[in-house]
Order: C-alpha cells, then structure tokens, then sequence
C-alpha cells in the first residue's frame, strides 16, 4: 500500500506492507489498538505486577468515562465536580512529548468526578472523568 505523508510541507511517497489486517471495531473513544488484541508490548510487561489491583478499581461502565489517549502531563483542567458537559466539550489538556493532546467529552452528561488535576501525570487508557 503506497501512502503519502507530509513533513515539515514536503510531501513523501512510502510503501507499507500491512503484516496483519486490522478488522476491530472502533467506538466513539480512544481505545489504543493494543488494549484489546491480545499482543503484548513493552509497555504491557513493564507494568508492575502491584499496580494490577488499581485497575480491577476502576469503573466498569465504559459509557461513563473518559479515559487518556495518551501518556503525558495534565497541563489544564476545564471541567468540575457536578458540572453538566455537552459532546466533544472539552475536558483538559494533556501534554506530551511537548505536544498537547485536547482530551473532549465522549458523551453529553454530568460529571461526577475528575480523577486528576493539573501537573498530574497519566498512562495510556488512565481514567481522567467520570460522568453521573
């Protein structure tokens, strides 16, 4: 499969074979592609085995969360406690890698609390909000 890719306004032509066709279906939030595949990463083993029970903690409805599409810094927190949000409202700001990420509500609702705030570091698919 040949794609086009632009750097820096200059325009390239690369080949990339696909090794395994990706046939997941997506939902309306971030899910990275490792999550649920199976296929293990360097960043899966490197997890200590104590911080398992932390995640066995977290919500388990998935309508009602807002998780990380990223692993950086919480550099703003636009949301509260109690607050009503509308769709793609937007949440916070990650920063990584100096880039920031705009972190938007996947659903309309209420907050029912913020799992972070700011200068808080976060983990890819760390929950940030939860909604009522």
């Amino acid at each position: 499969m040949k794609l086009q890719i632009g750097i820096d306004g200059k325009t390239y032509e690369v080949e990339v074979e696909v090794i395994e066709e990706d046939n997941q279906p997506r939902g309306r939030g971030f899910v990275p592609p490792y999550a649920e595949t199976g296929v293990t990463t360097v960043r899966s083993q490197a997890v200590p085995a104590a911080a398992a029970p932390a995640a066995a903690e977290e919500p388990a409805d998935e309508a009602k969360v807002c998780r990380s599409p990223v692993a950086g810094m919480v550099i703003k927190v636009n949301v509260q406690a109690g607050q009503q949000i509308q769709q793609d409202e937007l949440i916070m700001v990650l920063e990584a890698m100096k880039m920031e990420t705009n972190v938007t509500a996947p659903v309309a609702g209420k907050v029912k609390s913020v799992k972070v705030a700011q200068g808080d570091g976060v983990k890819v698919n760390q929950v940030l909000v939860e909604f009522e």
